[in-house]
């Protein structure tokens, strides 16, 4: 990793040195790799839980989902990608400041997931529901989504509930989404 970089030259023979920020770019490679992954399995069982929750609670409302399709699942699916990788790049360097505090990076990538799984999530129940100039369902106030991002975030860290975080997080999501459209 480092050879490609050019350090190899400017590091020379310092094998500790190398060892050190070889670690450093595999952790930081890893830890955004997870949350990529992370999204994307949420992501996966969240459409089926929408499709379920709304066929209960809001039938009318299912049958006129539209479904998308694969090009657009796809442009989706990379935006959310790509926006997943910027944010928790951006909250990098202030994780990187708060490292001494102990608690700091925690509570920064915490907040960073929070924002992305909320919107993830609501956009998730929105896109399925476009008028016919294919305008999405208007959004949720940037508060709620980071609310219900929050506690998804939160479900995530408990053994065993992080099972079912994906499935509570959908549904909440569609009842919110929903419900604000009721208003």
């Amino acid at each position: 990793l480092l050879d490609g970089l050019g350090l190899d030259a400017m590091l020379g023979d310092g094998g500790a040195v190398r060892g050190f920020l070889s670690f450093v770019a595999a952790l930081l490679g890893v830890w955004l790799l997870f949350r990529i992954v992370a999204l994307a399995v949420l992501q996966l069982f969240a459409d089926e839980v929408v499709e379920a929750v709304e066929a209960r609670h809001y039938p009318e409302i299912a049958a006129r989902a539209r479904p998308l399709g694969l090009h657009r699942e796809a442009g989706l699916a990379l935006r959310s990608t790509l926006r997943s990788l910027g944010w928790n790049l951006a909250a990098l360097p202030v994780a990187l400041v708060l490292i001494v505090t102990g608690v700091g990076p925690l509570l920064v990538f915490a907040a960073v997931n929070a924002m992305l799984l909320g919107r993830e999530l609501t956009e998730t129940v929105r896109v399925r529901h476009r008028d016919e100039r294919g305008v999405p369902l208007p959004d949720l106030l940037f508060a709620t989504r980071f609310v219900l991002g929050g506690i998804c975030v939160a479900l995530l860290t408990v053994p065993f509930v992080n099972l079912l975080a994906p499935v509570i997080g959908a549904a909440m999501a569609t009842h919110l989404v929903h419900r604000r459209r009721a208003v």
